[in-house]
């Protein structure tokens, strides 16, 4: 059985969705990134890089969402697209734009916006241009296909189903409006059985809360001198 490190983040939702799409047996591990669990000894001999999700299957351990998706798809052939290298060269560019892109741009934006010390006006207009950037080249394309990978649903949909979710989190409560296509996708994903047990996780374990002093060293190492 596989075992699931996560917690409520996008980039484990994503993992949770590609797993409950599979029907694959798995077992829950949370990790609560604002009590410093992403940094024990234990976990970081799954992922050294103290970030989640990760998952370890038999002998094999992994991390980066988008890499265990598509592991997954591969193990199981199911999600992904035709076989051509047309097709497969579609699939890694979307999946590969959203791991790049999406996650990182969006990520940062969220951190200046929400936690990060003042002086930040420069880089909140940084990031959140860039984040505005990348989600309105995914609300181009989804204005001509129904899907990332056009009329098949797939891993890549999983991947921004994870952040799409989030885009009032990232841009502000109003962000969602400049976007109805993402908006229909959203929907449309959400409604699926497995989107809705995969957002059920979030009644399996109680994380902390509470972004304290503690928390944000834990979640931002760099800030322990501003905190202390």
């Amino acid at each position: 059985m596989i075992k699931f490190y996560y917690n409520l983040a996008p980039n484990p939702m994503k993992v949770a969705l590609c797993l409950e799409e599979m029907g694959l047996p798995y077992e829950l591990v949370p990790v609560d990134t604002r009590k410093g669990e992403q940094h024990a000894p234990a976990f970081l001999a799954i992922n050294p890089n103290a970030k989640l999700p990760a998952i370890v299957d038999g002998d094999l351990t992994m991390f980066d969402s988008n890499a265990i998706l598509l592991y997954l798809a591969e193990k199981t052939g199911q999600f992904l697209p035709g076989k051509s290298p047309k097709e497969r060269g579609e699939m890694l560019s979307w999946l590969m734009f959203i791991a790049s892109g999406i996650g990182p741009y969006s990520g940062q934006a969220v951190h200046f916006r929400n936690f990060a010390p003042e002086p930040k006006d420069y880089a909140v207009n940084r990031y959140t241009f860039e984040a505005q950037r990348h989600w309105g080249i995914l609300e181009t394309r989804l204005g001509t296909h129904k899907y990332m990978c056009g009329d098949t649903y797939t891993i890549v949909d999983m991947a921004l189903w994870g952040w799409s979710r989030l885009i009032p989190f990232v841009l502000g409560a109003d962000a969602a409006k400049a976007y109805p296509n993402l908006q229909r996708h959203l929907a449309e994903v959400s409604a699926r059985p497995a989107a809705v047990r995969a957002l059920a996780l979030k009644d399996k374990h109680a994380f902390k809360a509470e972004m304290d002093d503690a928390a944000k060293i834990a979640m931002f190492p760099h800030l322990a001198k501003k905190v202390a």
